[in-house]
């Protein structure tokens, strides 16, 4: 029978049993649930949000129904979300045990497999079939935390060298600027261009933050691995969908994750026969426009420095009653960090 484990003492047994089956325990979870027989606990899964992890089973116990008893039980802790599709990351030679049980692969990488249960990606493209256009076309993937003239001359510079250019803007709220903001803004910020179009991605953008890498040995760099399967995503199913030949990246003197991301883009889409073409950043003032400029300008409410850094549609934003809140948020986020 499988049972929520709740309080603190099971919750360390689960610890205890990932632990010696050679996973990561991950703190982060919204639900966790267990087997017991006999008071030993045998099996025991996790959820966060709409992503399985931390799906052990003892050895002696493999084989049996123990695996889709637990699926099961993760499944139904959403029955009162808007949550209806669901991921798993699992080891390649276990990706045939959740075939069986209806999940579908998204990515067969060489170190994980990516499955998901439910029809979420095919309803995501289904929602977005008006949008083809047929021709040569490029994408741009982007976070716009927020909206600058750096991420407008990069989708411009894009356009001119496309049929269709489609923007994807990054759903997770992980960042200062809200998704619905995000997105507005980065709209209005390319509404004078013919040919573009923007999007979200939905779930189908890979983040550091919900990419469990539990059952990956150590030495395993998780970061890459989290950017091919990111990537092999892309490749496999979004770009052949909106006929994305082209995908554009600008240069990135400042963060070392993005250029180890550009490098890995550059090496993985060119598997799918997706060029990746690097452009050179906008800058003001010999640097490059960057959003971290812009939120570091925010902060101290330096609106001449602004102007120079964003378009009007974002100057206004960032001018906002919405925007003094998150000025506040802002705030308080760089005094914790």
């Amino acid at each position: 029978m499988v049972v929520r484990l709740i309080n603190k003492y099971d919750q360390l047994k689960a610890r205890e049993l990932i632990e010696a089956n050679g996973f990561t325990f991950e703190e982060k979870f919204d639900a966790m649930f267990g087997v017991f027989e006999d008071g030993e606990l045998v099996a025991t899964a996790s959820r966060d949000r709409n992503v399985f992890k931390m799906i052990c089973i003892r050895d002696s116990h493999q084989g049996g129904t123990l695996l889709g008893e637990l699926l099961t039980e993760l499944i139904n802790s959403c029955e009162f979300t808007d949550i209806n599709h669901y991921f798993v990351f699992t080891k390649p030679d276990r990706c045939q045990s959740f075939q069986h049980l209806n999940f579908y692969p998204l990515v067969q990488h060489e170190k994980l497999c990516l499955l998901e249960y439910g029809h979420g990606l095919q309803a995501y493209l289904d929602q977005h079939r008006e949008l083809v256009k047929p021709g040569h076309n490029g994408a741009v993937v982007v976070n716009c935390n927020p909206f600058t003239r750096g991420h407008q001359y990069l989708i411009e510079e894009a356009a001119r060298q496309v049929d269709q250019l489609y923007v994807f803007v990054v759903r997770e709220d992980r960042s200062i600027f809200p998704f619905d903001v995000r997105l507005r803004l980065t709209r209005e910020g390319t509404s004078h261009i013919p040919n573009v179009t923007v999007l979200d991605t939905s779930d189908y953008a890979i983040s550091q933050v919900t990419f469990p890498g539990y059952f990956l040995k150590q030495d395993d760099d998780q970061q890459v691995i989290q950017m091919e399967v990111d990537l092999h995503l892309f490749g496999r199913h979004i770009a052949p969908f909106f006929n994305v030949s082209k995908r554009f990246v600008g240069t990135e003197p400042y963060c070392r994750t993005t250029r180890i991301y550009s490098e890995t883009m550059h090496k993985v889409l060119a598997l799918y026969g997706i060029e990746t073409v690097q452009l050179e950043r906008k800058t003001i003032s010999s640097q490059p426009i960057s959003a971290s400029r812009v939120r570091e300008a925010l902060k101290r409410e330096a609106f001449e420095t602004l102007k120079e850094l964003v378009p009007d549609t974002t100057l206004a934003f960032l001018r906002s009653a919405q925007a003094r809140e998150l000025l506040t948020t802002l705030k308080d986020y760089q005094r914790r960090h």
